[in-house]
């Protein structure tokens, strides 16, 4: 496995591969790998020649009052598993690299990054924007792959793919959870064994909102209201949001439609978790 750290040494390798002809899938990550990771690397490994994965703490996508200093960056760990699994590449530029003196361009997305997320962590989503159209330009992936857990995430990617004209396939894999249900995440080892217990609260109130969606239940300020009902008997976990959302927009809905995303985030002592399903309406009875 090769090392990069270099863009212009990046540019070069994926230079050199498009002209032989060879697909180059891409995996960008922050570090802190986990078996979330190590699913999006497997499946990337099936469908492409050559693959990256990327490991860069950015940091224009941490507010003043997030977790960029204390970020896990266990860098020895994250190259043994892209080894084992197969990886080509693994790119690790510097922040000086990336964000040069006298850089000053920046990439949003105003409407699908308007909430949720967007409201909660203001700027956030522009520094994804700005950081991923920058590693799409240094790596010139054909295929990129990104994880459902942060589901607006991914859809601003898609939409930005879109918009832009990027050229990436973008595919998204299903989040990846431990036995009992939490989401993976690199966040995760922040929580002390008593949070870890009360983390899958979040879940359960997506599955029994869920539940009510296949049930025929409808009315989308009743299904958030269940799900909010959940995480209160929680006296721990605050609520930043649960929401009831077309999966294409991410705007809130009054009734569901065929396909429903539901979104949450919490706080829990000093971690912020976010979970997302989607369900699908049972068919309308004619």
């Amino acid at each position: 496995m090769k090392i990069i750290r270099s863009p212009k040494a990046m540019m070069a390798w994926s230079h050199e591969l498009r002209r032989a002809g060879l697909t180059i899938g891409f995996v960008p990550t922050m570090g802190a790998l986990h078996d979330g990771h190590r699913a999006l690397i497997r499946a990337a490994r099936l469908r492409c020649d050559a693959l990256v994965v990327s490991i860069f703490v950015n940091p224009t996508q941490f507010g003043p009052k997030e977790d960029l200093t204390k970020y896990p960056r266990p860098i020895s760990k994250d190259r043994t598993l892209c080894r084992a699994e197969g990886v080509d590449v693994c790119f690790e530029p510097t922040t000086k690299s990336m964000y040069p003196d006298g850089f000053q361009t920046t990439v949003s997305l105003p409407t699908i990054a308007r909430r949720w997320e967007g409201e909660a962590r203001p700027c956030h989503f522009s520094g994804v924007a700005t950081v991923v159209t920058k590693l799409f330009g240094i790596v010139r992936p054909h295929i990129a792959l990104f994880g459902q857990k942060d589901f607006q995430q991914s859809a601003l990617v898609q939409q930005l793919v879109e918009d832009l004209n990027l050229g990436v396939e973008i595919v998204i894999r299903s989040t990846v959870r431990e036995q009992d249900g939490l989401a993976m995440s690199s966040r995760n080892v922040y929580l002390s064994p008593k949070e870890r217990i009360v983390a899958t609260t979040l879940y359960k109130s997506l599955r029994a909102g869920a539940e009510a969606i296949r049930k025929g239940i409808a009315d989308g300020e009743a299904i958030q209201m269940m799900m909010a009902q959940i995480v209160k008997q929680e006296p721990a976990m605050t609520i930043d949001y649960l929401a009831v959302c077309d999966p294409r927009t991410l705007e809130p809905l009054s009734l569901v439609t065929s396909r429903t995303v539901l979104l949450g985030a919490v706080r829990l002592g000093s971690v912020r978790l976010i979970d997302n399903l989607t369900v699908t309406a049972p068919a309308k009875q004619t």
